[in-house]
Order: structure tokens, then sequence, then C-alpha cells
């Protein structure tokens, strides 16, 4: 009875310790997910059912348990849109075998040694955002392991020697990442691994002998590496092989005949490469073959005659190599083939019909050497039922012959290119039938005829290219039907006629060349409206009339409409009626006595008395007049202004803040504060406190008696400015604007011989100064980075429209008128100074800008157009491409002169944008906004008011065109 007792209590002992230990051991994996789960970020919410209460996790999401043990197997969270880093919670998961955290976006390095979990036979950690090396212990206790995963990460450095610990691994993926340098030896050594795949990486070196140590292969991936040296015989141990990828290294030699050995390889992979000599007839033992890419390299010889015996083969891709000689009839056995590329060798003979009788998808033969007609080629499968070509280039032979009409029966057909080549004859009318067509090339040939109507039957085109060649007639308005077209070459032919307005109908189009035919008539209106437009060239035709009004024809290259005598426009340099002319520019280099001579190089040589010639010269006259009388008042003004100042006294007395109208002292009027100028009055007469001069008058900095700083305007339009009375009025209207943007007018003092404007004083200097005269401490022009002029054309911008929603004009905008100040804030000066005057008389006004050279929209120069807002858009266009270029609005060479517009956009057009960027940003902007910036101020410097913006829009695209990410790309570069 003892000892039965005995036996029970040990047996009651040992239930209680069970229970005990059980539980403890059932919250490890619950404990381990929450641990786990508190690295994540989870903005999908996929984990809201792993609560920390539960006393299982096996019915938690992604989580799955053995049902034996009742502990977590399996923790497969693929796709589940996490973000963070992978935690040691998983560390706790003692009988895990599979984890799968596969397509999240998970960062960081690996810091938990996963290897040492010894259930764990599966680990994919594919595309997430995982960086840096693997430790090099992470595979030391790996023996359980069969299958791991890290593609598509950011992993680098080598890989590890410990992975050839791993003796059961049956699957290596560690593609797309950037591991480098050589394999572990080791890695040749796990017999069991079925596939490999290193692809995309930077590894190096060359492949082993000891390759034949992995006789259990099936696929191997070494795509897109560095790997050089011969590919070994020993590969034909590995005859399980189904797919053999290396391409896009620098493997030379010649490919060894061991291959043969693979007879069930289904892919063959060698393209770009440096692989030399023939490809001879052991590759028709390869009897399963699917695919053979052997493009870009150096094979030579004739293509071997047992290729046709491969009947699986699907693909077979041999171009840019020095392949001679014809290709195999034997071919025609290959009846699953759908690609066959053979271009860019040198192949010769006839085009082979049976490439048309054996249902190819793709057949490519361009940059050969091909002769004879095509006829009879293409003609010779009209009757097979299983028609399925797609693709077909035979582009860059020398074929000749006529296109036969048959080639309408290749109703597949999506792409087709004979071009550079020798065909003669009229274009097909079949060729409209080609519904699905959405590439024709038939460039550089001797095709003559007419472009045929049908063409319009082919609606799915998006690129039609017929250059180069004898074609005459129009182009039929039933191009118009081809709605998805966005390339448009017929350069270089005899086409007649005028241009279709049907082409407008092309909304998609973005190329277009007509060049050298002899077309006629005026562009069609309507073709303004085709806004992904990109290049429209029209050169050396017999085109009529004006240019369309719209975004793209406002900023077209002269290139792509020089050579039709009569057209007109902006673009030709020739005015038309409705049409105006080119910005007013002044030669500050003119030795004439006419300051607005245009330089030599903007007008024609020969000079012609026409009747616009006769205008022109009258309206030089008067603008001379002009100037001679506003000399003559200017004169007047400073001689004047010179008696008044000397009458001020340097105490503070004459500058009373009380108003009054004592014409001897002056009325000084400040719109807030109570000043004292005792301290400053003598900077007026002081030639050392002259901060510039503008076409208003001088400006000078002076001291309160509080010790603030303000600028004074002493205007030199006396004779000009209102009544006092109208003088107050508008004054005080400026001193009530307020704007970030914007100097604010403090006060103003009067006599009916002096006046003067007091500003707030900005202390980091103009605009010009920053862009074309700044220093910094070492002598250096400042730099403004891209995020600084951004802002100040923001900043500018904002300024306008706040101006014109008050029905101010400027005038006046420029960058010696936009002060910086010490945040880098740009405000503009000068604004609303137009109002002052009697007489808004455009000729008056101009004369007094004239230091806004290039500035000046071209309305100024016509009496019968408004001057609206949209001259500050001129102005604020003219400011944009002078801020993003660094260069002057308009320069004077020795020869020449450039007009920063035209520069801008003639550059633009021929795609040399880097050439107009300051050279100061190079390296250090994005060029996704500097390039709309530089549009957006093209369109705002529109030869036509109408067509440019309003400033509310202005702001609006700036809005769009800022990536907020730049900004702190930028102050991390800077820092």
């Amino acid at each position: 009875m003892r000892k039965l007792l005995s036996i029970c209590l040990f047996l009651l002992l040992a239930h209680v310790i069970t229970v005990k230990s059980l539980n403890p051991t059932l919250d490890d994996d619950v404990l381990g997910l929450i641990v786990f789960k508190a690295d994540l970020q989870d903005p999908d919410g996929k984990l809201a059912s792993w609560n920390e209460d539960d006393d299982s996790p096996c019915k938690w999401k992604g989580v799955r348990c053995n049902p034996r043990s009742n502990r977590v197997s399996d923790l497969v969270l693929d796709g589940f849109g996490l973000s963070g880093k992978m935690g040691r919670g998983l560390m706790q998961l003692k009988f895990l075998t599979k984890l799968s955290l596969a397509k999240n976006n998970l960062t960081g390095s690996i810091g938990v040694n996963l290897a040492q979990l010894a259930s764990l036979r599966v680990i994919d950690l594919s595309g997430n955002g995982f960086s840096g090396p693997v430790p090099s212990n992470f595979f030391e206790q790996c023996g359980s392991l069969r299958s791991i995963s890290l593609a598509n990460n950011k992993f680098s450095g080598k890989i590890p020697d410990s992975l050839a610990s791993c003796s059961s691994l049956g699957t290596l993926n560690f593609s797309s990442n950037q591991f480098s340098g050589l394999l572990p030896s080791g890695i040749w050594s796990l017999h069991g691994l079925r596939s490999l795949d290193l692809s995309d990486n930077l590894l190096e070196g060359e492949i082993p002998k000891e390759i034949e140590g992995l006789y259990n292969l099936r696929e191997i991936r070494l795509r897109k590496n560095q790997f050089t040296g011969e590919v070994p015989d020993e590969i034909g141990a590995c005859a399980l092989l189904r797919s053999v990828d290396l391409s896009e290294n620098s493997f030379s030699g010649a490919l060894p005949t061991t291959l043969q050995q693979l007879s069930l390889c289904n892919n063959l992979n060698f393209h770009s490469n440096l692989f030399t000599g023939e490809v001879t007839e052991w590759i028709g033992e390869l009897g399963r073959l699917q695919t053979v890419d052997l493009s870009n390299n150096m094979f030579s010889g004739a293509v071997p005659n047992a290729i046709g015996n491969i009947l699986s083969l699907k693909a077979l891709n041999i171009s840019n190599n020095g392949f001679s000689g014809s290709l195999p009839a034997s071919m025609v056995n290959c009846q699953n083939i759908e690609s066959l590329d053979v271009s860019r060798n040198s192949l010769t003979g006839f085009l082979p019909t049976w490439v048309f009788q054996i249902g190819l998808q793709n057949i490519l033969f361009s940059e050969n050497k091909l002769t004879g007609s095509i006829y009879g080629a293409l003609t010779s499968s009209i009757d097979i039922s299983h028609q399925n070509l797609q693709v077909l280039d035979i582009s860059h032979n020398a074929l000749s012959g006529e296109i036969p009409s048959e080639i309408g029966s290749f109703t597949s057909l999506r792409f087709l290119n004979i071009s550079k080549n020798a065909l003669m004859g009229e274009i097909p009318e079949t060729i409209g039938k080609l519904k699905a067509l959405d590439f024709l090339d038939l460039s550089e040939n001797q095709l003559n005829g007419s472009i045929p109507h049908e063409i319009g039957g082919a609606t799915s085109l998006k690129d039609l290219i017929l250059s180069r060649n004898s074609l005459d007639g129009n182009i039929p308005s039933s191009i118009g039907t081809c709605s998805s077209l966005t390339s448009l070459i017929l350069s270089r032919n005899n086409l007649s006629g005028q241009i279709p307005v049907a082409m407008a109908k092309l909304s998609d189009l973005e190329y277009v060349d007509l060049s050298f035919n002899k077309l006629t008539g005026t562009l069609p209106k309507p073709l303004a409206n085709l806004v992904h437009l990109v290049s429209f060239n029209v050169s050396h035709n017999q085109l009529q009339g004006e240019l369309p009004a719209g975004a793209f024809f406002n900023t077209i290259s002269p290139s792509s409409v020089a050579g039709n005598p009569t057209l007109c426009g902006a673009a030709v340099n020739k005015s038309c009626p409705a049409v105006l002319p080119k910005p007013i520019v002044l030669n500050p280099n003119s030795t004439g006595t006419d300051p607005e001579t245009i330089p030599p190089t903007l007008t024609h040589k020969r000079i012609l008395l026409s009747i616009s010639a006769l205008i022109a010269i009258g309206a030089a006259a008067f603008i001379v007049i002009g100037i001679i009388f506003i000399t003559v008042l200017n004169l007047r003004v400073r001689s004047s202004m010179s008696r008044s100042a000397a009458a001020i006294p340097l105490s503070g007395g004459d500058f009373s803040s009380s108003p009054t109208t004592d014409t001897n002292s002056g009325k000084l009027v400040m719109f807030s504060g109570d000043p004292d100028f005792s301290t400053g009055a003598h900077a007026l007469l002081n030639k050392d406190c002259e901060l510039g001069r503008g076409g208003f008058g001088a400006v000078y900095r002076t001291v309160l008696g509080d010790g603030r700083s303000v600028a004074i305007k002493k205007l030199t339009v006396s004779s000009l400015v209102k009544s006092q009375e109208d003088f107050e009025r508008e004054v005080k209207k400026l001193g009530k604007i307020h704007h970030p943007n914007l100097v604010a007018l403090e006060g103003y003092y009067w006599t009916p011989s002096l006046q003067l404007l007091i500003y707030e004083f900005v202390s980091g200097g103009n605009l010009y100064k920053h862009l074309h005269e700044g220093e910094d401490e070492d002598g250096n022009r400042s730099s403004l980075t891209w995020n600084e002029r951004f802002n100040i054309i923001l900043g500018i911008a904002k300024s306008m429209a706040h101006l014109h929603q008050l029905n101010i004009i400027h005038y006046n905008l420029k960058s010696s008128n936009v002060l910086i100040d010490g945040l880098g804030e740009p405000k503009v000066a000068d604004f609303g100074l137009a109002r002052l005057l009697p007489m808004l008389d455009r000729y008056v006004l101009s004369s007094k800008i004239q230091s806004a050279l290039g500035y000046m929209a071209p309305e100024f120069a016509c009496k019968t157009v408004k001057i609206t807002e949209k001259c500050d858009v001129y102005g604020f266009g003219v400011l944009v491409l002078e801020i993003v270029t660094g260069r002057r609005p308009v320069e004077y060479m020795e020869d020449d002169v450039v007009i920063l517009c035209d520069m801008v956009r003639g550059a633009l057009e021929e795609g040399r944008v880097d050439e107009c960027i300051d050279q100061r940003l190079q390296g250090k902007f994005p060029a996704e906004e500097v390039i709309p910036v530089m549009k957006l101020g093209l369109i705002c410097t529109s030869q036509v008011p109408s067509n440019r913006p309003d400033m509310a829009e202005v702001i609006n695209i700036l809005g769009l065109i800022k990536c907020p990410s730049s900004e702190s790309q930028e102050e991390e570069e800077s820092g």
C-alpha cells in the first residue's frame, strides 16, 4: 500500500509540473508574435486579430498551428502592406517551420538569426526593402533549411561563406539585390540544390569545375552580373537542368559541346555576353528546347542545319551576331515556333518563304544583307488558315519589288517595318484592312504614287512613317480616322496640297514631320487644340499665312517653320496682320541716334521701303521725339529737385508727422507710427546712401529716430505727376496694400517740385544682383539653390496675383525690382507707380521703364492693343526664364543679340535642356520641376496676350509642378 501511494503521489506531482510548464510554453508563441507585431506598422489593419489576451494565436490571421502540438508552425503574411523592422519576437517561435513575409515594406538589416530556429524549413523575405549585408554567421545552424528567398531587396556585401552549412538546401534565390564579390566556394557542394537564382546582382568571378557537384540542379539563373571566363565543360554533368540563364554577363569563349547532354533542357539564354565561335550541330541534340536566346554576342558561321530537329522550339533569337549564309530550310519542321529574330547579322540570300508558312507570330530580319523581291515570300502564305503574324520587321536590307496587295491578308499584323530597302511602286490600298496595325514604317524606299485614302481604315495606327520616298498627291483627309496616332512622319517626299483640317482630330499627336514637301495653303487653325504636341515640323514647304494661335505654336522653334517664304508669325520673325510684333529690344551698344534701334542681326540685310517699312520709320521718329521730350522734362525735374533738396534742413523740422500744406516745408504723411527723421534726413543729400536708380527715380536708405531703416524713393517724374490731391489719393491706396511678397509703402512727402515715397527697407538686395552680380565672402558668385529659386518664382506670382486682384498693373516687373529679404523671401517693389502719371501713354511709360530691357510685352509697340494685366504676365514669364537660366533677358554679343525667350524655346524644341539651366544648378535640380517651369515661362511670354494664363492660374500650375520630396532631397545634399 505504501508503495502504491508513493506511485500515485509521483504521478500527481508530474501532472502538476506538466500543466505548469505547458501554459508558459503556449504563451511563448503569443508573446513572441505580439513582440514581433510591436515593431511593425500595419496601415491596413491586417493584424487586428492579434490579441495579446488570447491564450493561443492559432486563429490569428496569417498564423497556422500544428494540430497535434497546437504550436505555431507557419507564419505567412505575404502582401499585408506591413512596414517597420523584423524584430526578435520571432525567435520565440521554437516550432516554426515556414516564415513568409514576402511583398511587404519591411526595412532595415536582418538582425535576427532565423537559421537558429531548429524546425525552420522555409524563409521567404522577398519583395521588401531590407538592406545591408547578411551577417556572416547567419547560416551557421541552417541544417534544416530547405528554401530561402531574399529576392528583390537591397542586400549588399558578400554572400556569407556560412551558406555552405545549409546542406539540405533545395532552393536558393538571392536575385535582384546588390550582392557583390565572389561566390562562396561552398555553394558548389550543396548537392541537394535544385534551383539557384543569383540574377541581377554585382557578383563576379568564374563558374568553377565544381559545378558538377550540383547534379540535382533543375535551373540556374546568373543573369545580369559581372561573371567572366568560359562556361566549364562540367556543366554537362548537371543532366537534370531544365533552364540555364547566363545572360548579361561577360562570359567568353565558345559554348561547351557538353551542353548537348542537357537533354531535358527547355531554355537556353546566353544573350549579351562575349561568346565567340560557331554554334555547331550539337544543338540539335537538345530536342526539348523551347526558347533559345544567343543574341548580342560574337557568334559567327552558318546557322546549324540541325536546329530544324528541335520540333518543340517556340522562340529563337540569334540577333546582333556575325551569323552568315542563309537560314536552313530545315527550320520548316519547327511547326511550333512563334518568334524568330535573326536581325543585325550578315545573312544573305532571299527572304525565305517558309517563315510565312509555319504560323510565326514575330518575324525579325532587319539589318542583314537580304536581296530579291518580297512579293513571292509574302504571297506564299495567303492561303494558310492559321495566319498569326503580328510583327514583321524586314527593314534595312536590299529587298526590292513592290509591296503586294496581299499584305492586307495579314489581319493580325500589329507592327510592320519595311523601311530602308529598295521597294518600288505604290502603297497598296489593302493596307487599310490592317485594323490591328499600330506601327507602320515604309520610309527610305523608292515608293511613288499617293498615300492611299484607305489608310484611314488602319484605325489602330499609332506611328505612321513614310518619309524619304517619292510620294506625291495630297495628305488624305481620312488620316483623321486614325484616332490613336501619336507620330506622323511624312517628310522628304513630293506631297502637295493643303494640310487637312482632319489632322486636328488626332488629339494624341505628339510628333509631326511634314518638312521638305510641296505643301501649300495655311496651317489649319484647329491644330492649336493638339495639346500633346512635342514637335511639329513643316519647314521647307510653300505654306502661307499665320501660324495657329495655341500653347505649342506660340513656342514653336523657328527651324520647324523655316523655308516657307509667305508664312508669317513670331516664329518666322515676320508680322501678320493679326499677330503682334516681337518684344521691344533696346541695344545699349548701338551707335545710332535712335535708342530703340533694333540690332542689325534681327533685321533683313535688304531694306525695302515698303509700306510697313515707312510705318516703322515713322514710329521710330515718333519715339525719338518722345524721348527728347521726356529728357527735357527730366532736366527740368532734376534742376527743380536740386533746389528743393537744398532747402531741406538736416533737422527733422520739415519732416513733421502732422500733415501740412506749407509749400516751403512740404507735407509728410506716415501711415503708421510717429517717426523721427532727425537722424536720417541728410541721406537725401548723401550720395553714399543711394541704393539704386530706376525708371521712376533714385532710392536712398535712411534711419529713423527709433533706429529702424527705411528706403526713400525720390521721384524723377515730378512734372508728370498728378496734382497733389490725385497724387495723395493714389499713394494712400498703395499704402493700404499689404502682402508678404510686396514691399510695404509706409508714407510719403509732398511738395509741388519734390515727391518722396517712404518704403520698408529690405536688407537682402535685389534679385538681379543675386543672379548676375552677387558674390559671397570668398568672392564667388552667389548661388541660389533650386528650391530658393522656385520659392522666389512662387512668391512673385503670389504678389502679382494679389495686385491684379486689386486691378493694379505693375508695368515694370524685372529682376532689379524684386528684393530679397533676410529669410530669402521675394518682395516686389515699384508696383502701382504708373498710376501716379496723368495718363498711361505707352510711349511715355515705355521711355520711363526702358531699363526693363527684354521684359516689355509686345503690345507696348502696338497702339491698337489694350494694355492689361497680361503685360505683367509677359514680364513674369521673362523673369521666370531669367531665374532658371541665370542669363539676362537680352544679351549682346559682338555680332549677334540673344533674346532669352527665343534661346530657351529653341533649346527645348531641340532637346538641349541642359544648355538652358544655370550652370550653378547643374546636377542639383529636379528635371521634373525645372523643365515644366521653363515651359510655363514660355507660355507666359506668348506673343498673343489672350494666350497667356492669368497669375492665379500660374500659382495653380506651380503648385502642381512642385514635388514635395525634392526639397528634402536638396536639403540632404546641401547638408
